[in-house]
């Protein structure tokens, strides 16, 4: 873990915030699938930082979710709220993403002080600070960006049971070669999203 880690959040404690939420979306880019975000206030004392926190893109599988649960057992306050397709293509995926973002801070048990969010500005009750790359130099959304992969994976995994010709477990509803093919074979779900399919049906 790099130091400027926690340099944001630091920034914002010396300003006499004392909850500080992270947050962050996964789900943007796929044909199928809710976008999901997740908003964690987690403590940041000295003894408090759980080590190997970064952006969950450069995790595996199985380091997520052991990252995940310590996540979830440290953090003073955690909400994921999800969107889904039908959402995506009234709004936009933009405004989903926005919204998810609100509901997910709006949602926490505490009330925060200041918001860290990846890349996105939104009007919410708190002062909001949108970090490019936060997922990787923010340990705040870092910690959300990976709680977010896992819930929405959890999610698509199940969906694949459901609808197992898409390979959902795979491609977690990203437009793989085989997805596509699959969507050109058998139509669409109810869980694409028709705004991101319109070319391939």
């Amino acid at each position: 873990m790099t130091q400027n880690n926690l340099e944001y959040e630091k920034k914002w404690l010396e300003k006499g915030c004392a909850h500080i939420a992270g947050v962050d979306e996964v789900g943007r880019g796929p044909l199928a699938g809710p976008v999901t975000v997740c908003a964690v206030i987690m403590p940041l004392g000295e003894g408090d930082i759980i080590p190997g926190i970064t952006d969950s893109k450069k995790l595996s599988a199985k380091k997520r979710e052991k990252l995940c649960a310590q996540i979830l057992e440290k953090a003073v306050a955690c909400k994921v709220a999800s969107l889904p397709p039908q959402y995506i293509d009234e709004v936009n995926i933009l405004q989903a993403t926005k919204e998810a973002m609100r509901r997910a801070l709006e949602g926490l048990d505490i009330a925060p002080d200041a918001a860290l969010i990846d890349a996105v500005q939104i009007q919410t009750r708190c002062p909001v600070e949108a970090i490019i790359k936060g997922d990787l130099l923010s340990y705040s959304i870092s910690c959300a960006s990976i709680v977010a992969k896992v819930t929405r994976d959890k999610y698509m995994d199940e969906l694949a049971l459901t609808y197992p010709q898409y390979g959902f477990e795979k491609n977690k509803g990203y437009g793989t070669a085989a997805h596509i093919a699959a969507i050109k074979e058998y139509g669409i779900t109810p869980e694409h999203r028709r705004t991101f399919v319109k070319n391939f049906i």
